[in-house]
């Protein structure tokens, strides 16, 4: 499904490409709006995709005005990913307002989606350090006096509770669990319109939403597992290390130390935090050269540090290794990973570290197919594995339906 020949929006457009199985894009939407897009253009891109974006909420609005429920959530949620696929090339600081304002559309659309939804989609807001974090609780029916097993979804760099409801609570209420979305700190909202910059010590963020949930009825306290996706393999885990109410642990993929990641010559590497943030820099002039390695290192990661260069974001990445806390997690954990990820390599690192109860799930290309970031372009294999295993992990019966 090659939209563009600029490797970066072809790479940005692959996140509402993905959606495509679950309703939350149409191909031929996608065409019409990649057509209207001149290479390496960001404000055509940004106003292709919100052209769109807007017609298709319009629509959705009339086919609520007219009681068609199906018709409007349906339009809405695509609607949402339209949305947030614009704002993706505008990433940085400062924060281009046009950004600001299409992620309130997003959340918009996304509020109307959940007002409407056939199940129980509920906005909440959780206690977090003197503000609120955005989450949102998703049921597998309208029964709140039922305690059920939980998923607790742990968000990456740049997706929100939005996109994470497509890949976690669709599954999850389809067999029975409910589902809390939570963005932290450096995601979604919290960066967006609260200007909070990302942190390494995710037991303190798990902390005050575990406190949340144990207050939730709908919830299970002692059957909550906690999985993240994307960078979310590397702070579900190190959450998980320090707040032991969670009773299971998925990172899809496993993610060890942020530093490895770096395209640095080792003997660098070993240096870190000890070395020349001007050094760095320069190390790394020849990666970012690569547009979606640009986008992701430079325009994407310094904004949700909230640092000013690629040297400062080196040292920062000491803060963020697995390796010191991996044998701290006690609770069962399943490593995921796949051989058409870059980011995956650290699984088998991960999975070696653990010294609690594990699982190793990782999917090979010659036996699956595309696979991509996450397992994004196979999600229903991924889920039929992982929630097989939550399953039996948690003692849950499966869902009849």
């Amino acid at each position: 499904m090659k939209l563009f020949d600029d490797p970066l929006f072809q790479f940005l457009a692959d996140r509402a490409l993905e959606l495509i199985n679950r309703g939350g894009a149409e191909y031929g939407e996608c065409v019409h709006i990649a057509e209207q897009i001149p290479a390496g253009d960001r404000d055509a891109w940004h106003r292709a995709w919100t052209d769109t974006a807007a017609r298709v909420a319009a629509a959705a609005e009339a086919s609520a005005a007219h009681g068609h429920r199906v018709s409007a959530v349906d339009g809405f949620w695509r609607a949402t990913t339209y949305y947030r696929v614009s704002y993706l090339p505008l990433f940085g600081s400062p924060v281009d307002p046009r950004l600001v304002e299409s992620f309130r559309r997003e959340s918009e659309c996304f509020r109307r989606m959940a007002a409407l939804a056939d199940r129980p989609v509920e906005l909440v807001e959780i206690p977090f350090e003197g503000t609120t974090l955005p989450g949102c609780l998703c049921l597998p029916d309208a029964d709140r006096t039922v305690a059920r097993p939980t998923l607790l979804a742990v968000n990456g760099y740049d997706s929100n509770i939005h996109e994470m409801y497509w890949s976690h609570a669709v599954p999850a209420v389809r067999r029975g669990y409910a589902c809390l979305l939570v963005d932290g700190p450096g995601q979604g909202r919290t960066l967006i319109e609260q200007g909070m910059p990302i942190r390494p010590d995710w037991e303190d963020v798990l902390r005050p939403v575990m406190d949340y949930a144990q207050g939730r009825p709908e919830i299970d306290a002692s059957r909550v597992a906690a999985m993240g996706w994307s960078f979310g393999g590397f702070l579900a885990p190190r959450g998980a290390s320090g707040e032991h109410r969670i009773a299971a642990l998925v990172a899809d993929p496993g993610l060890m130390d942020l530093v490895e990641g770096l395209q640095l010559p080792k003997e660098v590497r070993d240096r870190v935090p000890d070395v020349d943030p001007g050094e760095m820099g320069e190390l790394l002039a020849p990666v970012v050269e690569n547009p979606v390695a640009r986008w992701a290192l430079v325009e994407r990661a310094l904004w949700v540090h909230g640092l000013d260069t690629l040297g400062e974001y080196v040292i920062e990445t000491d803060r963020y290794r697995l390796s010191r806390v991996a044998e701290q997690i006690t609770c069962p954990t399943l490593v995921c990973g796949n051989d058409d990820d870059p980011l995956a390599a650290q699984a088998q690192l991960l999975f070696e570290k653990l010294t609690c109860p594990k699982d190793l799930a990782y999917f090979r290309k010659a036996e699956y197919g595309k696979l991509g970031h996450t397992q994004a372009w196979n999600r229903s294999m991924f889920d039929q594995r992982v929630f097989d295993w939550l399953d039996d992990t948690l003692g849950v019966t499966p869902a009849a339906t």
